[in-house]
């Protein structure tokens, strides 16, 4: 087997159809720098941005890139919220643009030029900081791990990481009335009938969004679900005052938010 050969079969074995990698991961795998660079010589492999590569003519997907974010960059980047629903098949909702939204929850940055890289994709950054605090220890960020599961993406072993539906559906409650109508967050509580009741409430007791506790239990009791029943309100904080969800809306006494006239 020639050099050329040998070459190619170690980039088919090493870098997946649509991967991104790194040069240190590269590295890291037994590459040398030089190695590396004949690769780039010969166009086994594309720069894709300084140090960041793909298999020459590969087209990268959308899970190539959250892999990409999760795996060789190792942020805690989380899919979650509409989209994390949307992977688990719980929204019948089509979106009106052609465009694709993945929305991200976490405390990392995500890179500007990730956003380069598809026509048709767009990427979201949330910041987690909006639900559970934007200095909690690194012990309640691990903490929130455990509310994700793996995603099947391909022939990875990890998969990619995203909220399961209990963490998912308080992610979508903050994007109320902003990115997500109130009728919409409705419909979506309304598909939600087999939420463990005990995962909400350890995440609502880490919730810190006032607005985000109000309004899940506000659609979670008027869908009356089964598993709202056990949820231990009395340990939860509402804090005080009234929120203005609907600008023009009517006030809901109990929750003390204000929602469209029709649901009052």
């Amino acid at each position: 087997m020639n050099m050329y050969s040998q070459r190619r079969k170690d980039v088919l074995k090493l870098v997946p159809e649509g991967a991104l990698v790194t040069r240190s991961w590269l590295q890291q795998n037994d590459l040398t720098g030089h190695a590396i660079d004949n690769l780039l010589k010969s166009r086994l492999l594309e720069t894709v941005k300084n140090g960041v590569y793909k298999r020459e003519g590969a087209e990268v997907e959308w899970g190539d890139i959250v892999y990409f974010l999760q795996k060789q960059l190792d942020t805690d980047l989380t899919i979650g919220g509409l989209s994390a629903l949307e992977l688990q098949k719980l929204t019948h909702y089509l979106p009106m643009s052609n465009q694709r939204l993945i929305h991200l929850y976490g405390r990392d940055n995500l890179p500007i030029w990730i956003n380069n890289l598809t026509t048709g994709i767009k990427f979201l950054k949330h910041s987690s900081g909006y639900l559970f605090g934007n200095s909690f220890e690194d012990e309640r960020a691990l903490a929130l791990l455990e509310f994700t599961r793996a995603f099947s993406w391909k022939n990875t072993k990890e998969g990619l990481r995203i909220s399961i539906p209990e963490r998912a559906i308080l992610e979508v409650m903050n994007q109320v009335p902003q990115n997500i109508s109130f009728e919409h967050a409705d419909e979506l509580m309304q598909g939600l009938n087999t939420l463990s009741p005990r995962t909400l409430q350890r995440l609502l007791e880490l919730c810190t969004n006032i607005k985000v506790r109000r309004l899940f239990f506000y659609l979670a009791e008027r869908q009356n679900h089964t598993w709202f029943t056990k949820l231990q309100s009395e340990k939860i904080d509402f804090g005080s005052g009234n929120r203005v969800i609907v600008t023009g809306g009517k006030l809901n006494k109990k929750y003390k938010i204000t929602v469209p006239d029709f649901y009052e």
